[in-house]
């Protein structure tokens, strides 16, 4: 239901609807989430509490080369894949800096982005080992790790924000499909449809992205089984199907920025055969429990690892089929990679941005850094 719900306001309201309500929403969400961590922290008597109700391999963001789940290695690889694929190149995402005035406001968007994505470390992830320690205690029940954040917002809050931030939570998950929709319906119309038929009216147009979104909506929903058979946690499911989709994607993006002689063909032959591996991937994975031997192997490496070696086979594809085939011109690739940028380009994006936004951004980076080192064996999990 909520799927159609989200369906319809985006067939009809389309980009606009979209980024009007993901502002309110993002606004309500993050504000009772907020309010949801100092009721936790009331709770359990503030952070020192916390941290001694929890294990300390529960505060360890670098975890052993052989745990199942989260190995640091494959951590600190391949969720810089991922990141690339899904703020560089993912379209719900580089829509909306296409819909800003100017490069200025694109990227002065953008780091406001990084300061916000930076809230959900202290309103999800730090109400997550509340929960946890909370269960421990014998203070909630919770049955299923999925559960924390709605358990916690049942048993801390009062009845009128139980509602505030239920509605918060619907709304942020609404505001993703929303997005999907939009972005898949604006591929289809303007990069297929329109490319078929380039003489299509503005009308039909419209028309034919609304047809796209409602198709999108139908197979959305026909894949909520394959959700269950690959994870029991959202999360990672999440990011396990993200990790064995973003390689090729990342690997075309990035060598095709800074490498001038990759082209076309090479491009298209990494994006097509990482794409049937990791497709090939989530099939196997689906019928784990009746392989052996390889095939086993394959279906259940972490999928972190997974992520890495196809990131890597991406660019060796790419590279050979590059080298094997046609030099690019340079009249192709003036203005498309980081070594072809025209002057005058270089000098309009130069002024841009000032040392404001040169700061800004370190801080970003520097607070990241802070993060990890203070949740790692050198911090507070040694």
């Amino acid at each position: 239901m909520l799927i159609a719900i989200t369906g319809a306001y985006t067939v009809f309201g389309g980009l606009h609807a979209v980024m009007y309500t993901e502002a309110l929403q993002a606004i309500v969400l993050l504000g009772g989430s907020i309010i949801l961590t100092i009721s936790g922290f009331i709770e359990i008597g503030g952070w020192n509490n916390l941290v001694h109700s929890v294990p300390k391999d529960h505060l360890n963001m670098f975890l052993p080369l052989s745990n199942p789940d989260f190995p640091w290695l494959g951590l600190l690889f391949a969720s810089p894949i991922v990141g690339i694929w899904y703020w560089c190149t993912d379209q719900h995402i580089v829509q909306r800096c296409l819909a800003a005035r100017n490069e200025q406001q694109a990227r002065r968007g953008t780091i406001f982005a990084a300061y916000l994505k930076m809230l959900p470390f202290f309103v999800f992830l730090i109400p997550g080992l509340m929960a946890y320690a909370l269960a421990r205690s014998g203070k909630i029940q919770l049955p299923q790790s999925d559960q924390a954040f709605p358990t916690l917002v049942k048993t801390l809050l009062p009845v009128g924000l139980r509602g505030l931030l239920a509605g918060g939570i619907l709304a942020a998950l609404m505001s993703s499909l929303a997005s999907v929709y939009n972005a898949c319906s604006t591929l289809f119309t303007l990069d297929i449809y329109q490319k078929i038929k380039p003489h299509t009216t503005e009308k039909e147009l419209v028309k034919v992205g609304r047809i796209a979104t409602a198709s999108v909506v139908l197979l959305g929903t026909l894949w909520i089984p394959v959700m269950k058979g690959i994870s029991d946690t959202l999360y990672q499911y999440l990011q396990s199907v993200q990790s064995y989709l973003a390689p090729p994607i990342a690997a075309v993006f990035l060598l095709g920025v800074f490498v001038p002689r990759i082209n076309g063909k090479g491009a298209l032959a990494a994006m097509v055969s990482g794409f049937v591996v990791g497709m090939l991937r989530i099939v196997l994975e689906l019928c784990r429990h009746s392989l052996s031997g390889f095939l086993y192997a394959f279906a259940t490496i972490n999928f972190l690892y997974f992520c890495i070696f196809l990131f890597i086979f991406s660019i060796v594809v790419m590279i050979v089929v590059s080298l094997l085939t046609e030099k690019p011109s340079q009249s192709q690739l003036n203005g498309l990679t980081y070594g072809t940028t025209v002057a005058a380009d270089r000098v309009q994006s130069r002024a841009s941005w000032n040392r404001r936004d040169v700061v800004l951004s370190l801080a970003i980076v520097i607070f990241i850094v802070l993060i990890f080192a203070y949740f790692s064996p050198l911090g507070i999990a040694g």
